[in-house]
């Protein structure tokens, strides 16, 4: 004679369902060797970088002009340039584009010309970190050129070439 208990029987019930769900759950969502999720694959794109800044005079601190103002082209948005005159023929620069959903700051170093009524440079820039939509952003070998006016030491700068994100 079998005793059976309806509410074990419901609760064993209940948990061989769970075991089920659970089982089919692991075997749908791969985990990653910390036990968390794994994100969805992202594919990686390329943009072909086009910016020219216009920008001015912020703060000067011997020889680093502190700049900000606007690109326009392919992801056009604020900028900051912090360029440094490392000797009469060499600038280095940090450069930071900030368009809408994210940033990406690089480095740079340019030859640099003294002339007349304007100063210009001409070199390349890394893009080397992201934030936002571009968070993934990577760049080397970037062309990075520019002016900068003796009167009022504005830049006008620009940069292309082609990106990863």
């Amino acid at each position: 004679m079998q005793n059976r208990n309806p509410q074990l029987a419901r609760l064993a019930g209940l948990l061989a369902a769970t075991a089920v769900s659970f089982g089919a759950i692991v075997t749908v969502v791969p985990l990653g060797a910390d036990g968390a999720t794994a994100a969805p694959a992202r594919a990686a794109r390329t943009i072909s970088l086009n910016e020219t800044g216009v920008l001015r005079l912020i703060t000067k601190e011997g020889f680093t002009l502190n700049e900000r103002g606007t690109s326009s082209g392919t992801i056009s948005g604020p900028i900051s340039v912090q360029l440094t005159i490392v000797s009469s023929s060499h600038v280095s620069a940090a450069v930071t584009i900030s368009p809408k959903g994210g940033s990406m700051s690089g480095h740079g170093t340019a030859s640099y010309h003294k002339g007349e009524t304007a100063a210009s440079f001409f070199g390349t820039l890394s893009i080397g970190h992201g934030s936002g939509s571009y968070a993934h952003a990577r760049g080397s070998g970037l062309s990075f050129s520019g002016t900068i006016a003796r009167s009022n030491e504005a830049i006008t700068v620009h940069v292309s070439g082609r990106l990863s994100d």
